[in-house]
């Protein structure tokens, strides 16, 4: 008689459109499948720091080739056939695929390499899928975009979303076959130990926006709000971190030491390691007007302990509480964003009074341990009665 013990290890094919995601943002996941499965990680370029990191909790990573932007029938059809054979070498059990063309690849390699069991999660539709995108180009970009998630998803166990919004376009467009379950996690969750929580700093307000520099993500109306508030209040700081984009919509260099010389605008560069720029600021602020699933940056603030002014772009509110977590006003509104801003700097006691508040919700509601409770139970790696935190949290 097979017992529990005997039965052959699992095997589980994770696959990112980002070699440095599946440290950056699947780690925690990862490192708690290792210790259940044999795991192999697939990501599309080499990073070495990433692969190390797998190395030491055991996971193996596979290379792949995808071009993350673009539809170029053959270098699509060359990730395909690389999925399918990466899966009929590896034979895994299970594939858990995120992020669009991951998902669309993945899910689609493996049905036809045999994979038992297949889980997607959409991190966000994005761009593409935004309503105030109405051009010709972009409505058949969203339409080719459908009839993929459509065919991709055939046989898929469960698609897993982040935000209502998300989850009610997916069933409007008819992306899900009814054979898969079409389930909302709150995010990706975040390391309540890594973004541990501080004080804000003292001295004059702080505002921090971290995103990739790109007008959709708001960073023009970020600056113009930061312009009408130094007429007022000229003892207050706004700072910029994330990398420029090859993209057309991003900030060039130019814009960028325009404002540095207005006085506006300190910008920090890019980093590997948001952290200290959280302990240093006062309040995070997001003004995207790009359909997030819930921005991971969001969640770091709120674990660090920092009230969060937002917009009301699909994903970006939904962890915050009106007026308790931070403040959310309507997307590429700069007079509406200034305003909220302007609170923090007239009534400066809102900061640790939000910050807390904001950093208990982190542990409610978005904890990674909750979030993997959740996959590794769907996965069947975990009994219901079993989670990954303590009943005393």
């Amino acid at each position: 008689m097979t017992t529990e013990q005997d039965a052959p290890m699992r095997k589980i094919a994770v696959v990112a459109n980002l070699t440095s995601s599946l440290i950056n943002f699947r780690y925690d996941l990862l490192r708690e499948l290792s210790m259940r499965a044999e795991v192999i990680a697939c990501g599309p370029e080499r990073h070495a720091p990433s692969e190390e990191a797998l190395r030491e909790i055991g996971v193996k990573f596979v290379h792949f080739p995808l071009a993350r932007t673009g539809m170029n029938p053959i270098a699509d059809l060359k990730t395909l056939r690389s999925l399918r054979q990466i899966f009929a070498d590896f034979a895994p059990d299970t594939v858990f695929a995120y992020t669009m063309k991951p998902i669309i690849y993945g899910c689609l390699a493996a049905r036809l390499a045999g994979v038992p069991q297949k889980y997607a999660m959409c991190t966000g539709l994005g761009y593409v899928f935004n309503a105030q995108n109405t051009s010709l180009k972009r409505r058949a970009v969203r339409a080719l975009s459908a009839n993929m998630y459509r065919l991709s998803l055939q046989g898929v166990d469960e698609l897993l979303v982040y935000n209502t919004v998300d989850e009610q376009e997916f069933k409007d467009r008819r992306m899900v076959g009814q054979g898969t379950r079409l389930s909302v996690v709150p995010g990706s969750g975040v390391n309540l130990d890594k973004y541990a929580p501080s004080d804000p700093p003292d001295g004059p307000p702080v505002f921090l926006m971290i995103s990739r520099l790109l007008k959709e993500k708001g960073v023009f109306d970020y600056v113009e709000a930061a312009r009408l508030l130094k007429r007022d209040y000229p003892q207050a700081r706004f700072q910029l971190l994330g990398p420029m984009d090859a993209n057309p919509d991003s900030v060039g260099q130019k814009e960028i030491d325009q404002w540095e010389r207005e006085g506006v605008i300190e910008y920090l560069g890019e980093t590997d390691d948001v952290r200290p720029y959280l302990r240093n600021c006062s309040v995070f602020v997001l003004p995207s007007a790009y359909r997030e699933g819930i921005p991971r940056t969001i969640l770091e603030a709120m674990s660090t302990g920092r009230a969060v002014v937002t917009t009301n772009a699909p994903g970006c509110a939904d962890p915050v509480i009106e007026a308790e977590t931070g403040f959310v006003v309507p997307m590429r509104d700069p007079q509406s964003l200034s305003q909220a801003m302007a609170r923090f700097l007239r009534s400066p006691e809102l900061l640790p009074q939000m910050g807390q508040a904001s950093r208990s919700r982190a542990e409610a509601v978005f904890d990674v341990r909750r979030i993997n409770t959740i996959l590794l139970r769907k996965m069947g790696l975990l009994r219901p009665d079993q989670q990954l935190y303590s009943s005393s949290e």
